[in-house]
């Protein structure tokens, strides 16, 4: 660490690219000049003698005098040569290589130098970056991450739009489909609302619309679950056991809401405004779909109605941060008795297919409380209001894949909302960002071969390692834990598992292409496309259930920017996408790479205490 150090002070830029500014030396630079880096050589000059008349003349004393001056010139002669010897062999000095003069130029970009840094050091280091990038149209927060992600969106465009790469896989193949199938706007623009129309037929209709069958509610509550992955009363689905890091488990919790969070629901008051047009975007949606506008109006009042009830007996997000006293795990039969009002077997058999369940079948629950609760309120609600509810989830879910007055439906809500215009946005960026959802690793294997040196993922692995060492060495210097808790954290961080770049099997065609196999897609039907990738999700949550926890499974794609740790596996995750200059380069000086990555590397070590 000592050696990154010593870089650190002697690169004339020395400003983090991670949210954050550290210490900048530029004005120590300047005002020092060359004097701080010492010559190549050194000259020294001695004065002729004046002949031989001056010597004959000098006393002893003189003489013995210039023989002393002579020893120790020659004394400080070879000391200031080894002084500047060993300068030069301990400080490298400046970096003068293209990417360094690159980045150098970026990170004094950077710097607002009209500020004083020691009245106001955040501006002084950040007000360059924030002048030269204003908040761009349609977006409510902007900065380092959000700006990597364009330059990451570019590339995907660019492999997505070009059929013309050779030896594709099939799944990057299936990829370039979907993209296409979703830019093919007037294939959408034709199709209207019919997709949608057809598909809530075929779940048993909607009374906005059509007659509908009253005593289905067990039936439409299966199918738009398995179906159409929604959740409209409570969430269903498949994740690693947190008291048993070696099993899937079904978990049930309580299920998101229309609005961000219950408190839009319950302070009216503070909220009327998004209130208002929530209730106003769901009526424009009933009358796309064919309803009146009167009746659409009546009918989704009492579904925000309903709604607001279900926010009412959430449980607030303050209240669910202790694990140990939400977790509840239990057998599939205690469902009936948990929450009468649904016909559990039936429902997590038509979830979960084909896997065969029984009654003994582990099931942990995250919201005990919640799911007494919303018992009581469907068995108490009207058939007719769970239905519209029921149906208006799967229309919701399905509005951004629809024509464009879908669209401008949901972009007045969201104006209301966040103040953002998604007209703003480039349909290809919509696309690019869709088509990583749903075939993310198929994405990412072109991205990686792109953008991704292979040497990179052990220069990072290389640098988490030493991140490692240095927090534990810090933690033989903290304070406040004991040596048990010190012991543990020490054990949890030398078996920490890191993730670095991309899963290995994407790399691999065979692989990539076994992943994708069930996944059909076709080039000009998206609305089949996105079905498809629902079917396909579907089957493929129902296989993790019979399947211990698989070490390397990610989850975020590679070009994602961002990093996590996860702490039920005890792993970190540092995908391809924010390796990525600004904040790293394979080319840049150790100490950038540090200041850069290496701060969201600490973060996420920090994070397994």
């Amino acid at each position: 660490m000592e050696a990154l150090r010593e870089s650190f002070l002697y690169l004339p830029f020395q400003m983090s690219m991670y949210k954050r500014a550290t210490l900048d030396e530029e004005d120590l630079v300047d005002s020092t000049g060359d004097d701080i880096y010492p010559s190549s050589s050194m000259q020294v000059t001695f004065l002729r003698s004046r002949g031989p008349a001056c010597c004959l003349n000098s006393t002893r004393r003189e003489r013995r005098l210039l023989v002393l001056l002579c020893v120790v010139s020659v004394g400080l002669f070879v000391c200031l040569v080894s002084a500047a010897v060993f300068y030069k062999q301990g400080h490298p000095g400046l970096c003068l290589s293209q990417p360094c003069i690159s980045v150098a130029s970026v990170v004094m970009g950077g710097l607002d130098r009209s500020v004083d840094p020691c009245s106001d050091f955040y501006n002084y280091a950040c007000g360059g970056w924030m002048k030269s990038n204003p908040l761009p149209e349609g977006k409510s927060r902007w900065g380092t991450f959000s700006n990597l992600w364009e330059q990451n969106m570019l590339v995907m465009k660019h492999l997505l739009e070009n059929t013309s790469i050779n030896g594709l896989s099939q799944a990057e193949e299936k990829a370039q489909r979907y993209y296409q199938a979703c830019m093919n706007e007037d294939k959408i623009e034709e199709l209207g609302a019919k997709p949608l129309q057809d598909l809530i037929s075929d779940i048993g209709g909607w009374a906005l619309t059509e007659p509908w069958d009253k005593d289905n509610f067990q039936e439409v509550l299966r199918i738009v679950s398995a179906n159409y992955r929604t959740s409209p009363f409570f969430s269903v689905f498949v994740s690693t056991d947190s008291k048993n890091s070696n099993s899937n488990v079904i978990q049930i919790d309580q299920s998101s809401l229309g609005l961000p969070s219950r408190d839009y629901y319950l302070n009216k008051t503070a909220h009327d405004k998004y209130l208002s047009a929530y209730l106003n975007f769901l009526v424009d949606l009933g009358v796309l779909l064919g309803g009146s506008a009167e009746s659409s109006r009546t009918m989704m009042a009492a579904i925000v109605d309903f709604e607001t009830a279900l926010a009412n007996i959430s449980v607030p997000q303050e209240k669910r941060r202790d694990e140990e006293l939400i977790y509840h795990k239990m057998k599939a039969k205690d469902l009936a008795e948990l929450v009468p009002a649904v016909d559990w077997m039936p429902y997590l058999t038509a979830v979960f297919a084909p896997v065969v369940l029984n009654e003994s079948e582990p099931v942990v629950v995250y919201a005990k409380e919640y799911l007494q609760e919303v018992s009581d309120l469907l068995q108490k609600t009207n058939k007719s209001l769970l239905n519209n509810y029921m149906i208006m989830k799967v229309v919701r879910k399905m509005v951004s894949i629809l024509d464009q007055r879908f669209q401008d439906a949901e972009q007045r809500f969201l104006e209301v909302m966040y103040g953002t215009k998604k007209s703003c946005t480039p349909r290809w960026k919509l696309c690019v960002s869709d088509t990583d959802s749903a075939l993310g690793f198929a994405v990412g294997a072109m991205f990686v071969k792109d953008t991704f040196a292979e040497d990179s993922k052990a220069i990072v692995e290389d640098m988490v390692a030493e991140i490692k060492q240095a927090f534990e060495e810090n933690l033989k210097r903290v304070s406040w834990m004991d040596s048990d808790t010190k012991k543990a954290a020490k054990e949890k961080a030398d078996a920490i598992y890191n993730m670095v770049g991309y899963p290995d099997f994407i790399m691999n065609a065979t692989n990539l292409d076994k992943v994708f196999n069930d996944f059909e897609v076709v080039s000009d039907l998206y609305f089949q496309n996105v079905m498809q990738y629902y079917n396909f999700s579907a089957r493929v949550t129902a296989d993790q259930l019979r399947k211990p926890p698989y070490k390397n499974q990610w989850s975020m794609t590679p070009p994602t920017v961002n990093a996590y740790y996860n702490p039920t596996k005890n792993d970190m995750v540092l995908p391809a996408g924010i390796l990525q200059a600004p904040f790293y380069s394979r080319s840049w000086p150790t100490a950038l790479n540090f200041g850069g990555i290496g701060v969201v590397m600490g973060h996420e070590a920090n994070s397994r205490l």
